[in-house]
């Protein structure tokens, strides 16, 4: 198993991290790059490791920074996607649209690639409507793409804010050695349980201080300036998706998420 970390160093500077697993008939992908140029990269990166080719594509974010690269992968892969995330990556104007006969996941759906077992799960609606994780039963070791943002503060432009909370508690109970995030750095054994945990707490913290406001009757661009992030306003990300998270949280408590 490798990570892939794609480093972006712009105002707000993060990681787009990826798995792939090299088995002695062929190579699995856990997502991709934002752009055709960064995902060669990436196709690159696993030719420099391996001469097995690519077979499968897991879809776990259908977000422009997982997929928008995707016509970079060989012809003839195949991709593993949710429904979700396939109707929302077909009705796009531009990009990438995944292949026909690519192979829809709505619960669980395991395969087997040469000596390895895969396990591809849907733990809940997270940060997007059709997150996948792929796991490694025998290695215990579970890619959660943006399900998990290490040490990234919880983005939810399209996100699902206490479904996402649930998927964390599932993913946790899965009880793997490692947790690869979508976003920031990647940490092994103890320390990766215990990252997983703390942005399960994050993610509780901000949805918690968002209700809040919203019980107390603050309107939402009001309670965009009076939030109170405490230790995650320090956090990747904060300055651009508190506001976002506010009014993500404001709009589930009204009703207005489907």
């Amino acid at each position: 198993m490798y990570t892939y970390e794609d480093f972006h160093s712009g105002d707000e500077k993060f990681t787009t991290t990826n798995m792939f697993v090299v088995t002695d008939e062929g190579v699995v992908v856990a997502d991709g790059q934002g752009s055709p140029a960064e995902t060669k990269g990436l196709v690159d990166a696993i030719a420099r490791v391996t001469s097995q080719p690519i077979k499968y594509v897991v879809v776990c974010s259908d977000h422009g920074d997982h997929t928008a690269g995707n016509a970079s992968f060989p012809a003839g892969v195949t991709y593993i996607i949710h429904p979700t995330s396939k109707a929302i990556l077909d009705a796009s104007r531009n990009g990438w649209k995944p292949p026909a006969n690519a192979i829809l996941v709505s619960d669980h759906y395991s395969f087997t690639l040469g000596a390895d077992n895969f396990d591809v799960y849907f733990l809940g609606r997270a940060h997007t409507g059709g997150d996948l994780s792929v796991g490694l039963p025998k290695q215990k070791i579970l890619f959660l793409s943006e399900t998990f943002l290490n040490r990234v503060f919880p983005a939810m432009r399209s996100a699902y804010p206490t479904e996402w909370l649930r998927a964390l508690e599932r993913a946790e109970a899965l009880q793997a050695d490692i947790y690869i995030p979508g976003h920031g750095f990647t940490e092994f054994g103890p320390v990766s349980r215990e990252e997983l945990a703390t942005y399960r707490k994050a993610l509780r913290d901000v949805i918690a201080e968002a209700r809040r406001l919203h019980i107390e009757g603050v309107p939402v661009e009001e309670a965009i300036k009076q939030a109170n992030w405490g230790e995650y306003a320090t956090w990747t990300l904060a300055s651009s998706q508190g506001p976002i998270a506010i009014r993500r949280v404001y709009d589930e408590m009204d009703g207005k998420l489907k």
